[in-house]
């Protein structure tokens, strides 16, 4: 089993310190990777569906992972998950592949859909179709960074003529993570991804999801041992706990410390990795 921490761009860590501490003691614990997610905007005042209050601070997560790349030297860095529909692609594989770059190849790149329909009004994104424009997305994004003469043409997206440079160290590229807990995100998975990520998932709904990703898997002639199945239980986890999702096909912990400060995030750290990690 490998464990990774989640929280990195959001409270507390949230300054350059606080990130720089989050990083090192995660490194020191044996943790594998640092997770991060992101809303661009939340709803002010807020009211359903909006899931946080609207002063909840999300740092960008290309900023918060190129910052934290600076102060580790093997911690895998996972976007968990950047929202694919409400970014431009071209722009969004220039950040990634530099992410890349400066961590000296140490990307994973989490991609959902997105549910909230006044974030994309805001960033003046259309809601309808956004799964397809996601699949789209990514055709871009993969054609800017595999490519010898990137092409791609599809309905909401075309690219000819162009180049971008660096691509990411990481060959064919980094590995691609889905998110979402739908029919059509364990589609995405088996036909698209390397990996799957559910946030705050208890056992049983973990199983349900995992079984509908072994049927996409399936369908789709993709063999399901090929999917890296990542997850942050709903219950902070213990050794039993752990080994329990471990036979449902979990490869991964997601370590979601609930704290107010830096000082109790890194306290945190180090118990959890006494008592799972180590």
């Amino acid at each position: 089993m490998k464990f990774g921490l989640f929280g990195v761009n959001m409270h507390p860590c949230t300054t350059p310190e606080a990130i720089a501490r989050a990083a090192h003691a995660a490194e020191a614990a044996g943790f594998d990777s640092l997770w991060g997610g992101e809303h661009i905007v939340l709803a002010d005042p807020q009211a359903p569906p909006s899931p946080m209050p609207p002063r909840t601070q999300f740092v960008d997560l290309c900023a918060a992972m190129a910052y934290a790349a600076a102060h580790t030297r093997a911690l895998r860095l996972a976007t968990g998950i950047i929202i694919l529909p409400l970014r431009n692609p071209v722009v969004l594989a220039k950040q990634l592949a530099s992410v890349d770059v400066v961590s000296n190849g140490r990307l994973m790149f989490g991609v959902g859909i997105g549910n909230l329909r006044f974030e994309f009004d805001a960033v003046g994104m259309p809601f309808d179709r956004k799964g397809l424009r996601a699949e789209e997305a990514l055709g871009v994004i993969k054609a800017l960074w595999t490519m010898e003469r990137p092409r791609y043409a599809g309905r909401f997206f075309r690219l000819d003529g162009v180049r971008a440079e660096p691509r990411p160290l990481q060959r064919p590229h980094p590995p691609i993570i889905f998110g979402g807990k739908t029919t059509h995100a364990f589609s995405r998975t088996a036909r698209l991804g390397d990996g799957w990520f559910g946030y705050g998932l208890g056992l049983e709904a973990a199983a349900q999801c995992i079984e509908g990703i072994r049927r996409a898997c399936a369908e789709h002639g993709r063999e399901f041992e090929r999917i890296e199945i990542s997850v942050t239980p709903r219950d902070r986890p213990d050794r039993e706990l752990v080994r329990r999702y471990a036979e449902l096909g979990v490869s991964r912990i997601v370590v979601a410390p609930r704290v107010r400060g830096i000082d109790e995030f890194v306290r945190a750290i180090e118990e959890a990795a006494d008592e799972l990690v180590r």
